[in-house]
C-alpha cells in the first residue's frame, strides 16, 4: 500500500488535540487527515482550516453530516457542508439516522433519507462538496443508521450525479455482506466510492457496541483482500483508518499514530 494514501481519522486518535495531530502527522510523513466536526468547531472551524493548510494536510472527510429522521437535519446538514468547504475537504460522510416516532421503520426511514439527500444535495454541490452516504452495520439500524448494506446506500446515490452523491466504503460495517464485493465494483465503475475507510472487527463487542472498532490487523477481517478489491476496482483515493476504541484512547496517543501508521503499510 503506497504510504501517501494513508489518511488517519481525527476520533483513531481523539487524545490528541489537534494541533498535536497534526504536527505528528507532519513528523511521520503523514499526508491525509479525515475531521470531526465537534473538535474542529471547539478549536475554530476557520483556525482548524488554516492550521491544516499551513502544515500542507488534505482533509480526506469531514463526519458527519446526517441524521435525517431528526427535526433539524436541515440547518445542521447545511452548516455541515459550510464547514467542509471551509476545511477544503470535497467528502462530507453521512450517518444517515434510525428510527424515530415520525419514520417507526425500516421503509419510512429510508424514504425519508432519500428524500432529505434529494434537497441538501445541490446546495453541497454550489460549494463544492459530495455527499457520501456510509452503510453501517446492522445492528446499528434502530439508533443510528437506517442504510446498512453497500446496495441499500447505492440505491440511493444512484438516484443523483455521482459528483453530487457517492458512497463510503468502510471495511468494519461492510465484511459481513458477501454481496459487497460486487457492490463496491459497481460503485467504483461509476465513481461513487467517496470514501474507503479501515478498521478491525474484534469480540466480544463492548457494551453499546459504539466503541469496538479494533486496531488493523487484530480482528476477523481480511483487510489485505479489501484493499486489493478496491485497487482492482479502480479506487486510487484515500485510504482512511477510523477506530472507535476506548482501550486506544488510553494510549499514549503519537504511539498509537506510529503503530496505525504501521499496520496500515504491513497490509
Amino acid at each position: 500500500m503506497n504510504p501517501d494514501r494513508f489518511s488517519v481519522n481525527q476520533m483513531t486518535v481523539r487524545q490528541l488535540a489537534l494541533p498535536d495531530l497534526v504536527s505528528h502527522c507532519v513528523r511521520l510523513g503523514i499526508r491525509g487527515v479525515g475531521l470531526w466536526r465537534e473538535p474542529v468547531r471547539e478549536y475554530g472551524v476557520e483556525a482548524a482550516a488554516r492550521l491544516v493548510r499551513e502544515a500542507g494536510l488534505e482533509v480526506t472527510t469531514l463526519c458527519r453530516g446526517g441524521f435525517f429522521t431528526s427535526d433539524d437535519w436541515l440547518a445542521s446538514n447545511r452548516a455541515a457542508v459550510d464547514e467542509a468547504a471551509a476545511l477544503g475537504t470535497d467528502t462530507l460522510v453521512l450517518v444517515s439516522g434510525g428510527l424515530t416516532p415520525a419514520f417507526p421503520d425500516l421503509p419510512a426511514a429510508r424514504a425519508r433519507i432519500a428524500e432529505a439527500i434529494g434537497e441538501l444535495a445541490p446546495y453541497a454541490a454550489e460549494h463544492g462538496v459530495r455527499l457520501a452516504v456510509e452503510p453501517l452495520h446492522p445492528m446499528y439500524a434502530s439508533d443510528r443508521c437506517a442504510v446498512s448494506t453497500l446496495d441499500q446506500a447505492l440505491e440511493i446515490a444512484e438516484r443523483f450525479p455521482s459528483s453530487q452523491v457517492g458512497v463510503v466504503v468502510d471495511t468494519y460495517h461492510l465484511w459481513w455482506d458477501d454481496r459487497a464485493p460486487a457492490a463496491v465494483e459497481r460503485a467504483a465503475a461509476a465513481g461513487r466510492v467517496h470514501s474507503f475507510q479501515l478498521a478491525d472487527w474484534t469480540t466480544p463487542l463492548p457494551a453499546g457496541v459504539l466503541n469496538g472498532r479494533g486496531q488493523l490487523g487484530t480482528g476477523a477481517i481480511d483487510l489485505r483482500a479489501w484493499t486489493t478489491l478496491l485497487e482492482e476496482a479502480g479506487y486510487t483515493g484515500p485510504v482512511e483508518v477510523e477506530l472507535f476504541n476506548d482501550a486506544l484512547w488510553t494510549r499514549d496517543g503519537a504511539e498509537l499514530l506510529e503503530e496505525t501508521l504501521e499496520r496500515f503499510l504491513a497490509i
